[in-house]
């Protein structure tokens, strides 16, 4: 089983570890050094070994490059991420949950095994497997192991629920995953329990946490900030310190990503954040999201004109830069705007929050809270 993948992404080179954030960046002769000997039983070259020993400390003197690096070849795309939605259902009710509909259906393993591959062959190096929740799904482990073996670095977006199973621990244990984000609804089971609307939900999520910090598998946790647990949010900061993991804050909650307003309603008023000035993003160009169907579009939000992958393959990407550049256009209630320089808001994002007829304040610079 590999220890490095070595990989063109986004016009560069890359050495990476699965399951550690550092990595190395190549010359294109490197690369092509590397590519030459692909499978080849002869020893790792010594500048590499020399770099994995200072950057991971990893020892591959004398060991065979087929049994330690997996090259990936280049490619005609230039996607280096895509999210996948593996499966819609959830064994949680969310209430704040972007998904219009939470129904468990998806493709089956076939058609999950020959996605994967397009994805590969598309180039993509960082796939992050999302939903619903995507360890509930009866292919995760056999599409977990299938991506990890085509040399992808994976992150898994999760509510920890079914963390703790022995199999998914042994999986990532014998294949590191480059992290694992588990959301984080309360510091309580009173909070996190009654914005999930299931009862045992932090304790299974405690369990799951539990067994990954043990088997060292790297964690980030991502605090979801609502009127269920705002009052908490020292306690879920000391919660995600406990376990040693990164955490990131999200307190602006979005409508479903067809417009629906029902997740509004869990917003906690003071915790918008409106900081950052949106300043375009690479979706649709580098980076794509496919449903549990195998429709692609260019994010989790801008899910106009979809291009079918199981039925156009490789090609059908080719069409993405322009459906997302059509969707980025400030139109509609944005359309003239005189603050769009300094907006806080992606357009299809604006756009699902104007059909949710949510209060500008919530989302746009014209909103009272940002009149100084």
């Amino acid at each position: 089983m590999h220890k490095l993948i070595v990989s063109p992404y986004n016009g560069t080179f890359l050495v990476a570890r699965p399951g550690i954030r550092a990595g190395m960046r190549l010359p294109r002769a490197k690369y092509g050094e590397l590519a030459a000997l692909a499978d080849s039983g002869r020893p790792v070259p010594r500048w590499l070994v020399e770099g994995a020993r200072k950057a991971w400390d990893l020892d591959l003197t004398a060991t065979p490059f087929r049994n330690a690096v997996l090259v990936r070849p280049q490619t005609p795309l230039g996607y280096g991420r895509a999210t996948w939605e593996i499966n819609k259902g959830c064994n949680f009710n969310c209430e704040h949950c972007y998904l219009a509909e939470r129904k468990f259906e998806g493709l089956p393993w076939d058609g999950k095994a020959r996605l994967l591959r397009l994805l590969r062959d598309a180039g993509v190096l960082w796939l992050q497997f999302t939903g619903g929740e995507p360890l509930i799904d009866r292919d995760f482990v056999d599409a977990y192991v299938l991506a990890y073996g085509s040399g992808m670095l994976i992150e898994i977006l999760t509510n920890g629920s079914r963390l703790h199973h022995p199999e998914i621990i042994a999986m990532f244990r014998n294949r590191p995953p480059h992290k694992v984000t588990v959301s984080l609804y309360g510091a309580t089971p009173d909070s996190f329990d009654s914005l999930t609307r299931r009862k045992g939900a932090f304790r299974l999520v405690e369990k799951g946490l539990d067994a990954a910090r043990e088997a060292r598998i790297p964690l980030e946790l991502a605090l979801i900030i609502t009127r269920h647990n705002a009052h908490e949010v020292h306690a879920m900061r000391a919660f995600a310190d406990r376990y040693g993991a990164r955490r990131t804050e999200y307190g602006t909650i979005s409508p479903t990503y067809t417009g629906g307003p029902g997740p509004l309603a869990a917003q906690a008023p003071g915790f918008l954040d409106k900081t950052s000035v949106f300043q375009g993003c690479p979706a649709g160009h580098t980076f794509f999201h496919v449903d549990p169907l195998g429709q692609a579009t260019m994010c989790k939000v801008g899910r106009e004109n979809p291009v079918d992958l199981v039925t156009e393959g490789l090609d059908g990407l080719r069409r993405l830069p322009r459906i997302a550049d059509a969707q980025m256009l400030r139109t509609g209630g944005c359309g003239g705007c005189l603050l769009s320089g300094t907006c806080r808001v992606c357009r299809p994002l604006a756009k699902a929050y104007q059909e949710a007829k949510a209060p500008l304040n919530t989302y746009c610079r014209h909103g009272k809270e940002d009149r100084r």
